[in-house]
């Protein structure tokens, strides 16, 4: 294996650490599934993701720019420090911003970026959060609906939303490595230092790396501060996250789960006629989301200088 594709496997476990926390950060802060457990599926199911559906997206980041071994080490690196600076403060990030953000780093030094390629990832980003609102109105009422006809006892209600939420987060974990396998070595592909298999091979042992050895900060921190809700809604928004995160698998652009978990969380706000998410809280994210490139291009434009 080419050391330089160490950048990538830094980067992989950057995301793991990071995006853990969009599958199962509710369910293993409010003690439904223990820590442990919920790392385990998380590193198992973004590994099966990632070599069965992880393919479609390894062609669209390395389109925005022309890849060299050199370009592409720089690149990872770069959005590597991003997403780990923005993990040690406890921003939940996008790694496929982070990563377009090197990539754009790149293209400026080489005049060459292709705006086409550019706008489609850019226009699935805005596209993110408003499918996740939509998934996430239409899930919860046909949810609720079924649940009161069940009119199930409490203990047995309360075993049946544990099992749904380990079902939701083995989907989110699914989701999460079909989709962002890409960000991790989509650029090694490109450039021809790895075959696809050795891509997605590489890409989904490393999240699932990030997930065993350094999840726990974020995903309590998005658990208990960004998403205090009760374990249907939590239900609810790691559904409509994992099948909007699964739709851009297929289509192919690799998007930020995180965006997914917050428009899911305001589309149930929405239904239940209450702010699910404070002012405060959405700004924090925000301002994580404009970062995240700006600092991505930084480090690529400050690492392609030394």
């Amino acid at each position: 294996m080419d050391p330089r594709i160490i950048g990538g496997i830094f980067l992989g476990w950057s995301l793991g650490a990071n995006d853990s926390a969009n599958v199962f950060g509710t369910a293993v802060s409010s003690f439904m599934v223990n820590y442990r457990i919920a790392t385990v599926l998380i590193a198992i199911f973004v590994l099966i993701g990632a070599l069965i559906e992880g393919g479609a997206g390894l062609e669209t980041l390395g389109a925005i720019t022309e890849q060299s071994f050199k370009t592409a080490f720089i690149i990872s690196i770069s959005a590597a420090l991003t997403v780990a600076i923005m993990t040690i403060f406890k921003f939940p990030v996008s790694t496929s911003q982070a990563v377009v953000g090197g990539i754009i780093g790149i293209g400026i030094l080489q005049k060459h970026i292709d705006f086409h390629s550019l706008y489609k990832v850019i226009i699935c980003w805005i596209g993110t959060p408003i499918g996740a609102i939509f998934f996430s109105m239409v899930l919860y009422p046909s949810f609720a609906f079924l649940f009161r006809k069940l009119n199930m006892h409490f203990l047995t209600y309360d075993k049946v939303m544990r099992f749904l939420l380990i079902l939701s987060g083995i989907y989110g974990a699914y989701s999460l490595g079909a989709n962002n396998v890409a960000n991790v070595t989509g650029v090694f592909y490109k450039s021809g230092m790895v075959n696809k298999f050795e891509a997605l091979l590489i890409g989904g042992l490393s999240i699932g790396f990030g997930a065993l050895t350094y999840s726990r900060n974020v995903m309590i921190t998005v658990g208990r501060k960004i998403i205090p809700m009760d374990a249907f809604s939590a239900f609810i928004s790691v559904l409509s996250e994992a099948i909007t995160v699964h739709i851009y698998a297929i289509i192919g652009v690799p998007v930020s789960t995180s965006q997914a978990l917050v428009g899911a969380i305001v589309g149930i706000g929405i239904v239940k006629g209450i702010r699910m998410v404070s002012g405060k809280t959405v700004l924090f994210i925000l301002l994580g989301w404009f970062l995240t490139p700006l600092l991505g291009a930084i480090f690529s434009l400050v690492l392609s200088s030394l």
